[in-house]
């Protein structure tokens, strides 16, 4: 249940010069979750918006950023494939570095899809409270004979997956095959897609399942 509207108290960029997004709870924050966009969505999508502000709703601070290639889509419209790996990695420490010296508690970093997969390979390194993926992309899409699993299984950080039962990049039967690091929690969505998007007959809407997400995270990183 929402506990009212979420006070959003920054935009503009961070030292980088990369945007970012920050909401804040209603009431102290108990945790924050630096959250990162996915491969074709900027950080202000529907979904990233239903997702900050849930979460923010239930007293976890979300702050969020976008990679260079998705700013620079902003100023000219034109779309482009991520940065390299490399430099995403980069900014991901950069902003991490810049929220660290602006909140005090504990900071957990996550993401939707690829913005998940950057932040689980630096959760060890960066020495997290916690990591959340939404849409966890196990595989590129239509090749799941090359996972992107091998760092999961050595992962330390405590880790959140929620994952769609029928995500097209990593399903529950797929999945259950991986070798995956104790720290890994998964938590399965029924009937849903990447976008945590529940097929109609199975009488859960898009909503629902977004809630349920903002729900089972929020528990997570505040458990009290």
């Amino acid at each position: 249940m929402s506990k009212g509207p979420s006070r959003f108290i920054d935009a503009g960029q961070c030292e980088q010069g990369l945007p970012w997004l920050w909401d804040e709870p209603p009431q102290a924050a108990s945790s924050t979750l630096i959250l990162a966009h996915g491969a074709g969505a900027p950080m202000d999508s529907p979904f990233m918006q239903t997702m900050a502000q849930g979460l923010a709703e239930r007293g976890v601070r979300v702050v969020r950023f976008e990679f260079a290639y998705m700013a620079q889509r902003r100023v000219d419209g034109r779309k482009r494939p991520p940065n390299p790996q490399a430099q995403l990695l980069q900014q991901w420490r950069d902003v991490h570095a810049q929220v660290r010296q602006r909140v005090a508690g504990p900071l957990a970093i996550g993401g939707k899809s690829m913005g998940g997969r950057m932040a689980s390979l630096l959760a060890d390194e960066l020495q997290v409270s916690a990591l959340v993926c939404l849409g966890y992309p196990f595989y590129a899409a239509g090749k799941p004979e090359k996972p992107r699993v091998a760092h999961l299984a050595e992962l330390r950080t405590p880790t959140l997956f929620i994952q769609g039962e029928r995500d097209a990049l990593g399903n529950r039967e797929t999945v259950a095959g991986y070798a995956l690091s104790a720290a890994i929690e998964l938590h399965w969505l029924q009937a849903a897609d990447h976008e945590l998007k529940p097929l109609k007959v199975s009488g859960f809407s898009h909503e629902h399942h977004l809630e349920a997400a903002q729900a089972v995270i929020a528990a997570y990183l505040c458990p009290d």
